[in-house]
């Protein structure tokens, strides 16, 4: 008998049903488990905010879903090829059927995997130039507001604060942020981006300089430190920053972004301003250099002026032969007034011998002769432009009269002078043809004389002509003259 018709009592299942009881076996028999392994196939988040990818070790491969809400409070994020403890519970998919496990936690394997993730991260932001020194800015030598971002509970705060206060007291805004844990990174990026955006006259002042601080830890508690979007942050900053998380042999990625790295916060407080006392001391030494300076220039220049002064001539020797030109000018003066009054004289008698009354007449008759010779040019040219005138204007009424004959020549008066008539319809038009007059309508005839009206007879165009027309209707009364037909 074939082996498909052998009866046997297993009850009759579906593919669902076979899944589902699958899926409850393997959550009840691995309900949370933690899982090394090598991240694989990893592509970051998908458009839906979930995460999926794959766990392997050298011989074995489970895929791996961790959703959005469990992805966002992770503090480490899985990286390609990063090995790691993944914490979680195993489940199936019933349509692939196969089996995965849904994380809620990671961590990486050891201090030895933060190490090599934080050095690779370390030469991927170095080849995008966020390390460079070129793009580092210096220090204000006194800033007037220091802004601070750290735990405000902690020893910190409290050191820098003292210690701003010992050197050289300024206005500090402190952002207060987590230091440790999941948030802590974006907390402090959103500080230094924070600081970046106040305006430089607002109601707050804008701090000139920013420090990140935070006491020692382990590597894992400065692993916020070491978060690409405050190392990015840190980058952009236009305020110079300075960096004091850790202790002096602690080392984070914000350490090789910020301006200036401090061992320990209270050395950051110490490189964000001078001492005050040394600086006024310094101030006093220098005014009193400056002081003794100007004292010996001023000893300096008296002596040089002195021995200048030896050197220049007396005011008499300086003005002596000055003096003696001006007494031989003055000697000289008297005489050379006398000759120059004589020549103007001379001068003088000579151009007067040439203006005698003779003279003169004999000037303004030749002058009177000149202005009678241009009037009577004036006159001539008058008249001369006087006749053209006249003669223009004879040509032109000829030519007017000359035009008003032959308009009178072609004017319908002239035929009716020789005893024609002008006939005009109702309309005041002239009545051209015989066709054009309707029986009863009324005329309007113009003689040489005067108009008068008249009324069409009912005689047809075309009646014989030798048969007698009836006497016209009674027309309306003349203008001037005439009868009716």
């Amino acid at each position: 008998m074939p082996a498909s018709t052998t009866p046997t009592n297993l009850p009759e299942i579906s593919v669902s049903e076979l899944s589902q009881s699958l899926k409850r076996t393997v959550e009840e028999a691995f309900p949370y488990v933690r899982l090394r392994g090598e991240v694989s196939g990893y592509r970051g988040p998908h458009s839906s905010g979930h995460v999926y990818f794959s766990l392997k070790d050298d011989s074995a491969k489970i895929d791996a879903i961790i959703w959005k809400g469990a992805f966002a409070r992770m503090r480490f994020k899985p990286e390609e090829g990063m090995e790691m403890i993944a914490t979680g519970k195993v489940t199936t998919y019933p349509g692939k059927s196969s089996y995965q496990i849904v994380i809620d936690a990671v961590e990486p394997a050891g201090v030895g995997a933060l190490m090599a993730l934080l050095e690779e991260r370390r030469k991927k932001l170095a080849a995008e130039g966020l390390f460079d020194e070129a793009r580092k800015k210096p220090l204000p030598y006194l800033p007037r507001v220091v802004g601070v971002i750290t735990s405000p509970t902690g020893a910190v705060i409290r050191d820098i604060l003292h210690r701003l206060a010992d050197r050289f007291p300024r206005h500090v805004l402190v952002w207060p942020v987590r230091v440790q844990g999941e948030t802590s990174g974006p907390e402090v990026a959103n500080a230094i981006e924070g600081f970046n955006a106040m305006q430089e006259d607002g109601a707050m002042p804008r701090p000139d300089i920013l420090i990140v601080a935070r006491g020692g830890g382990s590597l894992e508690d400065l692993w916020g430190f070491n978060d690409e979007v405050v190392v990015r942050a840190t980058a952009a900053s236009k305020i110079p920053l300075i960096s004091a998380v850790g202790h002096e042999t602690d080392f984070t990625l914000i350490d090789f972004a910020a301006d200036k790295r401090a061992p320990t916060p209270t050395a950051a407080a110490e490189m964000a301003v001078p001492v005050r006392s040394e600086l006024i001391a310094v101030n006093r030494d220098r005014a009193a250099r400056l002081v003794s300076c100007w004292s010996r220039m001023i000893e300096r220049l008296k002596t040089e002026l002195r021995g200048l002064a030896r050197g220049v001539p007396s005011l008499d020797s300086l003005l002596a032969m000055p003096r003696q030109r001006l007494d031989a000018f003055a000697g000289r003066l008297p005489l050379a007034l006398r000759a120059n009054a004589q020549a103007y004289r001379v001068k003088f008698s000579k151009t007067a011998a040439q203006h005698t009354p003779t003279g003169l007449k004999a000037l303004i008759a030749r002058h009177r002769d000149r202005v009678r010779s241009v009037s009577e040019r004036a006159i001539r040219a008058r008249e001369v432009i006087i006749l053209d005138a006249r003669r223009d204007l004879d040509m032109r009424r000829a030519r007017v009269a000359s035009l008003g004959q032959l308009l009178g020549a072609y004017s319908h008066k002239g035929v009716l002078d020789r005893g024609f008539a002008l006939v005009r319809g109702a309309d005041g038009m002239p009545v051209r043809s015989v066709g054009t007059a309707i029986p009863g309508g009324m005329l309007e005839i113009e003689v040489a004389d005067g108009r008068f009206g008249a009324v069409v007879s009912g005689t047809a165009p075309d009646a014989p002509k030798d048969v007698p027309k009836k006497a016209a209707p009674a027309a309306a009364k003349p203008t001037k003259q005439g009868s009716l037909f």
